[in-house]
């Protein structure tokens, strides 16, 4: 019987790399030998972490495992297969996410040509944790179809426990998972590196997952890709964004460091709309999914224009950029007469034009 204890929630920053470090040693020690010996050192090793007899237990993985086997009560040593939802259930979520899979489409095909080769494959996981795209090579299918890295496969934590796209949904930061990591022994083969997408709202909308069941995909490897779908799963937001705001004009706002770009859309008006997780964290708009319109000199805390005569004048100055300085064409495209439009050029200060 588990003893109850609280999931410590993980250090951060350069404790939390080293007491990760130092717990991937551990587990590593773990299981070595023979397949069906290293899977059940593995269920030990994780129950001896969870029931805190290991001080692996400060690390974010070993968090994790606490999550895992008190709060979802799920068991390391469970042999069964990965569950899987229906064809029809499959085609709903895909039908329900499918703005999202239309903006994932052309970086999904551009990640998996850099890391297909390598025995790697791509997954785009909804935020219960099912598989809605799968990318892996005619070689490596068979493989990934018996761990359950396939099209409607359930990943989310609850279900499997530590792995990579249920604890990157459970954290909503980047993680990798590798080999024994995971706290399903039956999962120990595999490693996954995961990064989050979120919605033009700033929500929460999927996991971006590449896996490897290769035995030589280290620490290095992962530390490489995981690089690559951090990157791709940013680009992912900003296709999403401009897609669903694509009446509006995009700005870029000051990034972050460490957090995607900061993107706002903006209307006719010069109003805010719109903004990326990023650009809501930058620029303290908060996490409601609808924004409260407000002038995009004050978001970005820039001075704002004066008044009447200020706006009329950017009106005039845009109607004769637009005629190439025409001022009877410029007339025209503001539905004026030239004398009123003299007038008024006068009156903003704009002279020298004829």
């Amino acid at each position: 019987m588990l003893k109850t204890i609280a999931a410590t929630g993980a250090p951060d920053g350069r404790d939390r790399r080293k007491s990760d470090r130092a717990a991937r040693r551990g587990r590593e020690d773990a299981m070595m030998g023979d397949e069906a010996g290293g899977r059940t050192r593995h269920s030990d090793f994780v129950l001896d972490t969870v029931q805190g007899g290991n001080r692996a237990g400060t690390s974010a993985v070993a968090a994790s495992w606490c999550r895992s086997a008190i709060h979802h009560g799920l068991d390391p040593a469970q042999g069964r297969a990965v569950e899987r939802v229906s064809g029809s259930d499959l085609a709903r979520l895909r039908e329900a996410n499918g703005a999202l899979l239309d903006a994932a489409t052309p970086v999904l095909d551009s990640l998996f040509g850099s890391v297909g080769r390598t025995g790697c494959c791509v997954i785009l996981a909804d935020t219960a944790g099912v598989v809605l795209e799968a990318r892996s090579g005619a070689g490596d299918a068979a493989l990934f179809d018996a761990v359950g890295l396939t099209l409607g496969g359930q990943w989310s934590e609850a279900a499997e426990g530590t792995n990579g796209i249920g604890t990157c949904l459970v954290e909503e930061r980047a993680v990798s998972i590798l080999k024994g990591e995971h706290f399903a022994s039956r999962n120990i083969g595999v490693s996954c590196m995961d990064a989050p997408i979120f919605d033009p709202c700033g929500q929460l909308v999927a996991a971006l997952d590449v896996s490897s069941v290769r035995a030589d995909h280290g620490e290095a490897m992962a530390g490489l890709v995981g690089a690559l779908v951090q990157d791709a799963a940013r680009q992912i937001e900003r296709e999403f964004f401009c897609r669903h705001f694509a009446d509006a004009r995009i700005v870029h706002a000051p990034d972050a460091p460490g957090r995607g770009s900061a993107l706002l859309a903006v209307d006719r008006d010069d109003l805010v709309i719109g903004a990326t997780r990023a650009a809501r964290r930058r620029l303290g708009l908060g996490p409601a999914r609808q924004l409260a319109p407000k002038p995009l000199a004050d978001v970005l805390g820039q001075q704002a224009q004066g008044g009447f005569e200020d706006g009329e004048r950017s009106v005039l100055r845009q109607a004769l950029a637009r005629s190439g300085g025409n001022v009877a064409a410029a007339a025209r495209l503001l539905g004026i007469g030239r004398a009123t439009m003299y007038r008024r050029m006068e009156r903003a200060g704009l002279t020298g034009i004829h």
